[in-house]
């Protein structure tokens, strides 16, 4: 089952990139490499400058890529530094990849050799598409930002519900295990005894109804408006989906 979640979650976000790309292959071929179902949890809190020291020394520069793309989703006026960042990265990213694919070269390493050669390739297109690579990687992870927000939203309500069934069992276990010793008792008891007890139980058993009809309107209430809120979502999605079809 987790799988097959997995599996529709990339699918959804393959189906976001294409509809993004259009027709432009290369740069969808490019950002399906690069971009990240849920950037918050993939792409390194730490600060770009940070990651681009680090990548000075060891002479990879993914991490720092990654961080560059997606703040420049998150500060849309500042996208011509981001812009010249990422140009920046590439052919550094080029040199120390020429670099290990000159030895792996000499090791008789082909496949090695022929991976390394195509990431030169991608390196060279992301400098010279750094403009568009921002603009589609921008529009992606903004969408992809909502849904993890409503994700997490989602789960909350799941938890929530979830609660309310629980404290809802436990009460009808406890109202049943009340029946059960009030049975017992009665056993005990005179026939006079017996009839109060009775016309005692009738009275609880109502109360038990009313109490069990208010929990069940309860959570018919919050099915009402998780639905609501699903709906909402929806509405927004589809908008959003218009807007950058420019319906």
């Amino acid at each position: 089952m987790w799988k097959k979640k997995e599996e529709k979650k990339e699918e959804k976000g393959e189906n976001l990139l294409k509809e993004l790309c259009g027709d432009d292959t290369k740069l969808y071929d490019f950002l399906s490499n690069y971009l990240y179902l849920d950037p918050l949890a993939a792409i390194s809190k730490k600060d770009l400058d940070i990651l681009t020291a680090e990548a000075e020394k060891s002479g990879n520069f993914r991490l720092a890529v990654d961080k560059a793309i997606f703040e420049a989703a998150q500060n849309p006026g500042e996208r011509e530094r981001y812009i010249k960042v990422i140009q920046n990265l590439a052919p550094k990213t080029i040199h120390a990849t020429e670099q290990e694919k000159e030895k792996v070269e000499k090791e008789g390493l082909t496949d090695r050799a022929a991976s390394l050669g195509r990431r030169i390739e991608n390196q060279k297109f992301m400098s010279e598409r750094a403009e568009d690579i921002i603009n589609v990687a921008s529009k992606y992870y903004n969408e992809k930002l909502v849904e993890v927000g409503e994700n997490v939203r989602r789960k909350a309500r799941g938890e929530e519900r979830r609660g309310v069934e629980r404290e809802e069992k436990r009460i009808e276990d406890r109202e049943k295990a009340g029946r059960e010793e009030r049975k017992k008792e009665r056993k005990e008891m005179g026939r006079k005894e017996k009839r109060e007890a009775k016309k005692q139980e009738k009275r609880e058993e109502l109360a038990v109804e009313e109490r069990k009809e208010a929990r069940g309107e309860e959570r018919r209430g919050v099915e009402r408006e998780e639905k609501r809120i699903e709906d909402r979502e929806k509405a927004g999605r589809e908008e959003r989906k218009k807007e950058r079809r420019g319906d």
